[in-house]
């Protein structure tokens, strides 16, 4: 049999052997893992290379590239209202669809196939995913009441009806409330009604900062949690980001729910959030998947960072050198991150799953000596030894060069928008 794309002696992370093996791909699928050699149409070398899960990045808001740099060294609010928001308030679609093409690109050279956005102008954002063959699940970021958030919602809804499901099953798209100190009580409401109507799930930012907990405690008499539950939120399916301030009557509810938590440890970091308490999660069998929030507030996309900073401070959090383990980590950057955004056979390189496969160059100094495949991806290799990346089956970059993404118009780009858009706020 002929393939339409092989992949030749190549290592598996998950085999953690030191073997080679051939990948057979037929259309967007794995349909061979073998010793023995095989045909295809197209013939990828895979020597000295480890072929591991493609990387989902499941919180983020990928046009924020567009302020990177700009507004640092600031605490979460006072970032938010004094730089952030009057900056957004001036962006065009043009430029959230050249801050997301800027976003990709990163991702894909550091091993990322797959991200959760919640953003404005997500039809622009859409179209980049489509683009560019990616992989993503898409949310329009609703805030404000009244007529204001109705309008927020509508384009919500619209873009669900337009892209769930699209691109071949790379775009699905979730109702997106930005947080409950955006989005008062009544917008709630109106969000998990249409979300119920449409059969959409809800992606919502949730206890991301101890301030925000105190302020619904005095609000509302619970914890923020304990406050959407009692709204009906999780029973549309909900993928909450941070969660960093939970309690353990928290961690019931989330678990109970199966709500799905998003950890963006370089984020909360950064902005000196708190350390969301994972390991007690685990114990809660809360699907945990890990994001790297926008760009401007935790300075790159890299997954594989995200993903080692969260076993090394989980292991000194708990003071328990085995609390995150490499192999734990590696499934939770990509197997729980398909899972989280209800992407099916994926995450895994084995025969029936879609093909989002990246070739790592092990030729680099950090991959020796190789004892333990897992432990030098997580601890010892960097993100940019990405050297090929296939998404939904396709080539979308080969020996580190991109094949759908015009870097260079992309700088140009994102450099002259990101000028505008910064300097009208200094001004």
């Amino acid at each position: 049999m002929e393939y339409d794309i092989v992949i030749r002696n190549t290592e598996i992370i998950s085999k953690n052997d030191g073997k080679e093996y051939n990948i057979g791909i037929q259309g967007k699928r794995i349909a061979a893992i073998t010793e023995q050699p095989l045909e295809g149409k197209y013939i990828i070398d895979g020597f000295d290379k480890i072929a591991v899960p493609g990387m989902v990045n499941a919180h983020t808001h990928t046009a924020m590239t567009l302020f990177r740099s700009y507004a640092d060294d600031m605490v979460l609010m006072d970032w938010l209202q004094n730089k952030i928001w009057p900056a957004e308030n001036n962006l065009t679609g043009e430029d959230v669809y050249w801050g997301t093409q800027l976003a990709i690109a990163e991702m894909l050279k550091t091993g990322t196939t797959c991200f959760a956005d919640m953003y404005f102008f997500m039809d622009e954002t859409a179209q980049a995913v489509n683009e560019t063959g990616f992989r993503a699940s898409l949310s329009r970021g609703i805030t404000g009441t009244g007529k204001e958030a109705d309008v927020r919602i509508k384009e919500n809804a619209e873009l669900f009806k337009k892209w769930h499901n699209s691109a071949d099953g790379r775009i699905k798209v979730m109702l997106g409330p930005h947080a409950i100190y955006t989005c008062p009580k009544d917008t709630l409401n109106k969000i998990i009604k249409n979300a119920q109507k449409i059969g959409s799930e809800i992606h919502v930012h949730l206890s991301e900062t101890k301030g925000e907990v105190e302020d619904c405690l005095k609000q509302q008499g619970k914890t923020p949690v304990a406050y959407l539950n009692d709204l009906g939120m999780f029973e549309t399916g909900t993928l909450a980001a941070h969660c960093v301030h939970v309690s353990e009557a928290d961690m019931d509810i989330l678990a109970d729910k199966h709500v799905r938590v998003v950890h963006n440890p370089q984020s909360n970091l950064k902005l000196a959030s708190g350390f969301a308490p994972i390991a007690a999660m685990k114990k809660h069998n809360i699907l945990i998947a890990l994001g790297a929030d926008g760009a401007s507030s935790n300075n790159n996309l890299d997954m594989l960072e995200e993903a080692r900073l969260a076993s090394l401070l989980q292991k000194n959090l708990t003071g328990d050198p085995t609390a995150l383990p490499a192999k734990e980590t590696l499934s939770m950057v990509t197997e729980n991150g398909y899972k989280a955004l209800d992407f099916a056979d994926i995450g895994e390189i084995k025969v029936g799953n879609i093909a989002d496969v990246v070739l790592y160059d092990m030729d680099k100094p950090q991959w020796y000596p190789r004892n333990d495949r897992y432990s030098l991806f997580i601890y010892a290799a960097s993100g940019t030894d990405a050297d090929t990346v296939l998404v939904n089956g396709k080539v979308l970059m080969e020996k580190g060069k991109l094949l759908t993404i015009d870097l260079a118009k992309v700088y140009a780009e994102v450099n002259k928008r990101a000028k505008r858009l910064v300097n009208n706020v200094r001004e």
